[in-house]
């Protein structure tokens, strides 16, 4: 047993919360003589009022500010002394977390690295209470009678549980590499006064207190273990003084409950009618069937747990009876399915139900600092929404572009986006103003001339292909929209697995083995996450090709400048033939990663002898290996071939690559009896060997321009100019 712990100065995160408020004002009315800070950001789900019995205290304070302000964190430890944290700061809501995941990540996984990253700093921190949550283990087995311990595998199923899980990891290294003292507590469901009414018990009594249907998702078998406040705020009290670090306790109870009898509790104690009252709704994307967790640990530190359900339920009821305004309007809050709009600078503002058909009203967003009103029609007829509108950003990119042609030819309306990917506000009101029924992202950062730069751009690369490519699917994923993200297949490399030549490619669900680039880097890693994502549609792009040979972009108009090139079988998309696919895959709703290349593989001289047979009879090459290659360029280029049976079972009519690079690029070119010698004279760097070039960044800061500007370094080679067709990109 570990000596008595006794705290001076106490930082308790979220304290404005739910359960942390409980925490803090049973310290400060046990304990006057700690003294106890709170930081909160008096987020949506936590009121000052919930800190009244401890704010008239001496030995109180409260500071508002975000855990992820390392500055602000810093300057709280070393002003106030603060010797001991418990962290309970975080995004909780489970259906939230579906819809805006990665607000989730920046609170509970960032949020907590600054917290101990912070600690580290200062090294005067002598413990850390890290909250997580029995949802980190995942979902338990029906007929299981042990719980699970605290040594038990962490299998987090939605994400939330999953940025809990990592920051629990977070603490755990930081305790082995730094000794940080911490401690982590996992525990079952909590309930009680003043709880934000987004939980079960709190939206039931309420809804109940006004007669309406209480909405069960699925068919509420789901079981869970409830805990009253006041006993997990002693369990907080009894590990606070008594546990040891580098331990985790399991907070629980082994007295389960289905949310049905839930339900029925709840109508009984109203006198209403289970049958009548109860509704079904559907149930959310994933909804673990049980939690059950093995509490004895913590209870060798002589806790217990004290209220019996009947009591704390009662408590409970009474409790929202006397205060039916605490948190104001909750209305979105008592939704089936609430999501809370979670963008800095909006306090608890929810998505109101759909009312697009009510003409009478304008619709409005508030945002931080401006506000978009969008006007009513003027008609009294309903407006009629479109049956497609795309919205696409990458606008000054190549595909971007090409979408924008393909949309005109078959009559689609479309606009582009104006907002900066990586600021959520302005996406928001590009989805407010569009309204499109589909999404298309083709912007992103390649490179200027190529991926080389993003070794030296490493922030600018983040910003766009990470950031800002998370922060667009999750607002898609808040409007129910489809997200198609043109991505790369350059995230691989042939190996033991799939040699050279074998015919053997790599499929959908094969994990990324090519890091020789920052920019294949952040590729794989936003594919990674974009997984959790059912809104997306992943296509990976590998050395486009379209049938404008003028186009410097081109990946036929770079290796016929080079004076040298690399020569390795490789997958490609011709996007006269596939791009016009991608718009029919938004129309059938298709979902998750596909290879958006033509099936087979071709090398480069085979493309260049297509070139000089099709287009230039007198052109010549020369190779170079690729020990050579790697004298000229700063990052490895990527080099597979990628199964693309997917696609062609549901697209049968798709070309292989070397068909349909003669139907699609050099049959109409070779009708062309005069050439103009191609573009001005510019020079190129030689070694684009195995690269993914896919659009510019409209993104881009200023004074960046073009993503394939000018070289103005010399080239390892003297290049040759070619002449090049200039016919446009001929769409089918």
């Amino acid at each position: 047993m570990a000596t008595r712990y006794t705290p001076k100065n106490i930082l308790i995160t979220g304290a404005a919360g739910f359960i942390a408020s409980h925490v803090c004002n049973r310290l400060i009315r046990n304990y006057p003589d700690y003294k106890i800070v709170v930081l909160d950001k008096l987020d949506y789900c936590s009121s000052l009022k919930n800190l009244n019995p401890a704010r008239l205290s001496p030995n109180f304070k409260f500071i508002k500010g975000d855990i992820a302000s390392a500055d602000l964190v810093q300057f709280i430890l070393l002003t106030e002394s603060i010797d001991t944290i418990m962290h309970f700061a975080a995004q909780t809501h489970v259906d939230n977390s579906f819809g805006n995941s990665f607000e989730f990540t920046k609170n509970n996984i960032y949020g907590t690295h600054v917290l101990l990253e912070a600690c580290k700093v200062t090294g005067q921190v002598k413990r850390f209470i890290h909250v997580s949550t029995d949802e980190v283990y995942g979902e338990t087995d029906e007929d299981a009678v042990v719980g699970n311990h605290e040594a038990s595998q962490l299998l987090p199923t939605n994400p939330y549980s999953a940025t809990k899980a990592g920051a629990e990891m977070l603490v755990m290294a930081y305790g082995r590499s730094y000794g940080l003292p911490v401690i982590t507590t996992r525990g079952n469901n909590v309930y009680g006064p003043n709880q934000f009414p987004e939980k079960l018990i709190p939206k039931f009594i309420l809804l109940a207190m006004n007669g309406k249907p209480l909405p069960i998702h699925g068919d509420g078998s789901n079981v869970r273990s409830y805990l009253y406040c006041e006993d997990v705020a002693e369990a907080f009290e009894v590990i606070l003084h008594k546990g040891e670090v580098g331990h985790v306790y399991n907070i629980g109870t082994k007295k389960e409950r289905r949310v049905i009898d839930v339900a029925k509790d709840i109508c009984r104690l109203f006198s209403l009618d289970p049958d009548a009252q109860i509704k079904f709704v559907d149930n959310r994307p994933f909804n673990d069937q049980r939690y059950f967790l093995d509490d004895q640990k913590l209870k060798s530190l002589g806790w217990y747990e004290k209220t019996t359900w009947e009591e704390g339920l009662k408590k409970t009821m009474e409790w929202y009876v006397r205060n039916p305004d605490w948190w104001g309007d909750v209305s979105g809050a008592l939704l089936p399915h609430p999501r809370m709009l979670m963008v800095p600078g909006i306090e608890r503002q929810f998505n109101a139900p759909d009312t697009s058909n009510n003409d009478s009203a304008p619709v409005t967003n508030n945002f931080s600092q401006s506000r978009m009103l969008v006007p009513a029609p003027k008609n009294n007829l309903p407006a009629q929404k479109p049956s497609l509108k795309f919205l696409i950003y990458g606008r000054t990119g190549w595909i971007g572009g090409l979408l924008g042609k393909i949309c005109e030819k078959q009559g689609i309306p479309f606009e582009y986006g104006k907002g900066r990917l990586e600021q959520r506000s302005q996406l928001l009101a590009d989805i407010q103003t569009v309204k499109p029924t589909h999404v298309f992202n083709a912007a992103g950062v390649t490179g200027r001339p190529n991926v080389d730069w993003c070794e030296t751009h490493k922030p600018e690369t983040i910003r766009t292909n990470v950031v800002g490519t998370l922060t667009l699917a999750d607002i898609c994923r808040e409007h129910d929209l489809l997200m198609v993200n043109y991505a790369t297949g350059c995230i691989f490399e042939y190996d033991a697995t799939h040699p050279l030549g074998s015919g053997i490619g790599f499929k959908e669900e094969d994990k990324p083995n090519f890091t020789g680039s920052f920019y294949s880097k952040t590729k794989a890693m936003v594919e990674e996450l974009l997984r959790e994502y059912d809104n997306v549609c992943t296509l990976r792009v590998r050395m486009p090709i379209s049938s404008d040979l003028s186009n410097p972009r081109n990946f036929i108009t770079k290796i016929a400048r080079y004076s040298k090139v690399v020569d390795i079988p490789n997958s490609m998309t011709i996007l006269d033939e596939l791009l016009p696919i991608s718009i029919e895959m938004a129309k059938r709703n298709l979902r998750g990663i596909w290879n958006f290349t033509n099936p087979g593989v071709v090398s480069h001289n085979e493309i260049l002898q297509m070139y000089k047979d099709y287009i230039d009879p007198n052109f010549n090459w020369v190779n170079f290996t690729l020990e050579e290659q790697a004298r000229v360029i700063v990052a490895p280029r990527s080099n597979n071939e990628l199964d693309a049976s997917k696609l062609k079972e549901e697209f049968p009519e798709i070309l292989s690559i070397k068909d349909s690079l003669i139907k699609y690029v050099f049959e109409p070119n070779s009708n062309r009896k005069t050439f103009t010698g191609g573009l001005p004279n510019q020079k190129y760097d030689t070694s684009r060997g195995g690269s993914n070039d896919l659009s510019d960044n409209h993104e881009a800061p200023p004074g960046f321009g073009s993503q394939f500007q000018t070289v103005d370094e010399p080239v390892a080679f003297p290049v040759k100019r070619r002449p090049c067709g200039r016919l446009s990109i001929t769409l089918t």
